[in-house]
């Protein structure tokens, strides 16, 4: 069982709002931001193409007063203009569009933006981009029967603007509810995708919603024991948000009082928050990681360090390596390390070793609400996989937050 913990602290001087998940006595995910601040992820505006860098296959656009995006040329598939243009050809400079930010600006790079609107509910996503309905993988054929019945009347009209993604929340759906949100959902499509044709360039056209909102809607209920917070603004946006969206899971918020032991402490956050900002990672078997972030990639190596197991070493590394497995997949969540990683694992000569190493790999990356992929382990015994980018790693997140505290 999760628990969703909401509260405050200072990280080096600068006081933020922290949103961590936990899983028994671990964290598992932190997200943070600085008090007052507004992130600008998954909101949709009228951008307008200031240069085509076709070496590159991307348009640079601007979407607000010095704000400019990088835009993919394969992610403007199915623009939405405005101005009146209604044809579908090349971009061109000039060019006034809608844009979703979908990646925040990390480690100097400008935010990414996409022209496949998203508009994500607990159970649902709205898309413009893939006009047909769709499922998560996650969901039984037997799930995915019944949010199938659901949906008959939207498969069934003509001309829908909009495509349809069932998410692995939908599983726990009543119906009443799943059409509630979905007639929601539709509303912020035609404000957005549809009346946004005719704002003016630059113009906020969806404003998603506060992070630690997004992480309730997000997080598996199934799963969920309780929402916790100290901070009685949040506690009253999220009485609201769920007595609109959830109530059947209002009895699960809790409002925090005491003073003496701080939410923090008492879940460990600022333990975490430490442990993000380290390179080695000891394990319980005495090994311990070592964990590195390139330009390019994130390199985590496997050793053994102070382990002192009588057994034979095969049998010592294959112990180390599946104990390694489960705080590696628990630190690229908690890190929100993203791109490609590659993972040095203690060498083992016995494949059936290998093979198994790689499969429980795989099951802890399957809980990891972020899309992960386990591609192969090379002749030199690195094993290569991928996480999707979305947020910037918590440690940007950090040295952000000091650096401007420093400034000041």
């Amino acid at each position: 069982m999760s628990r969703l913990i909401i509260t405050e602290l200072s990280v080096h001087g600068c006081p933020c709002i922290v949103c961590s998940i936990t899983e028994g006595q671990s964290v598992m995910e932190l997200r943070l931001e600085a008090s007052g601040k507004k992130s600008i992820l998954n909101n949709i505006y009228v951008g307008q193409v200031e240069n085509i860098a076709s070496n590159i296959k991307a348009a640079f656009v601007r979407f607000g007063e010095g704000i400019t995006g990088y835009l993919p040329l394969d992610q403007a598939t199915d623009a939405i203009f405005t101005a009146g243009r209604k044809d579908s050809s090349s971009l061109r400079p000039g060019d006034e569009l809608l844009v979703q930010v979908c990646r925040d600006a990390m480690k100097g790079k400008l935010p990414a933006l996409t022209t496949n609107l998203n508009f994500t509910g607990k159970y649902l996503v709205l898309t413009t981009g893939n006009k047909k309905i769709g499922f998560s993988g996650k969901l039984t054929k037997e799930e995915a029967s019944v949010v199938n019945k659901w949906l008959e009347p939207e498969r069934e009209q003509k001309d829908r603007g909009y495509g349809i993604i069932a998410r692995t929340n939908s599983a726990e759906a009543q119906k009443e509810e799943f059409l509630h949100e979905l007639a929601f959902l539709k509303t912020l499509y035609q404000k957005a995708a549809v009346l946004g044709r005719n704002r003016t360039c630059f113009s906020l056209l969806y404003e998603a919603e506060p992070f630690y909102l997004a992480a309730v809607r997000d997080v598996y209920s199934r799963n969920l024991e309780e929402i916790v917070t100290d901070i009685p603004e949040i506690y009253k946006k999220l009485q609201g948000y769920l007595q609109d969206f959830r109530p059947e899971e209002l009895t699960k918020l809790r409002f925090y009082e005491d003073k003496l032991l701080p939410l923090c402490k008492l879940y460990r956050i600022e333990r975490a928050l430490e442990e993000v900002q380290q390179e080695k990672i000891w394990l319980k078997s005495g090994g311990f990681l070592v964990i590195q972030q390139t330009e390019a990639f994130v390199s985590v190596d496997v050793n053994s360090g102070k382990y002192t197991g009588k057994k034979k070493a095969e049998e010592t590394y294959r112990k180390i390596n599946l104990e390694a497995a489960g705080e590696i997949a628990r630190q690229i969540r908690l890190r929100n390390l993203s791109g490609i990683i590659l993972i040095d694992f203690i060498n083992m000569s016995n494949p059936d070793h290998q093979d198994e190493l790689f499969h429980v790999l795989q099951k802890y990356l399957r809980k990891d609400p972020v899309k992960c992929r386990a591609i192969d382990i090379t002749p030199l015994h690195i094993l290569e996989m991928t996480r999707k980018k979305v947020r910037r790693p918590v440690i940007e997140e950090i040295r952000d937050l000091t650096e401007k505290n420093t400034k000041f």
